[in-house]
């Protein structure tokens, strides 16, 4: 079992920044891979960034250049810095982690909101 606790959420203006933290902790040996998802109302959940334990990383196209996903292994904790945001990044953002057996855990989320 893998826990997730996010957390770093708010309230930001456009253009605004935010980094979101990921504090995982249980059977951190196992993971393969985690990421960052979104669920803004009314839409599906939608990958973000996901970053492998080699380090290749991957955005999507609608957040290139604007946001970074990183990990501090000493700490056991994701990141997700996001710059220039616009009230279409305003959404739940939700921590994930798949194992080497390719079980998924997920967070509770937190909630990022972009005024315009």
């Amino acid at each position: 079992q893998v826990q997730l606790v996010e957390s770093g959420g708010g309230y930001v203006q456009a253009g605004g920044s935010l980094r979101l933290s990921c504090a995982a902790s249980g059977s951190i040996f196992a993971i393969d891979s985690m990421g960052w998802y979104r669920q803004a109302p009314g839409k599906q959940r939608e990958l973000v960034a996901t970053m492998t334990t080699g380090g290749i990383r991957n955005y999507a196209d609608s957040v290139k250049g604007r946001f970074t996903i990183s990990r501090d292994n000493a700490k056991n904790t994701l990141y997700l810095q996001m710059n220039s945001l616009s009230p279409e990044d305003t959404a739940v953002y939700y921590c994930y982690a798949r194992n080497v057996v390719q079980t998924d855990y997920w967070g509770k989320g937190t909630l990022v909101t972009v005024s315009s």
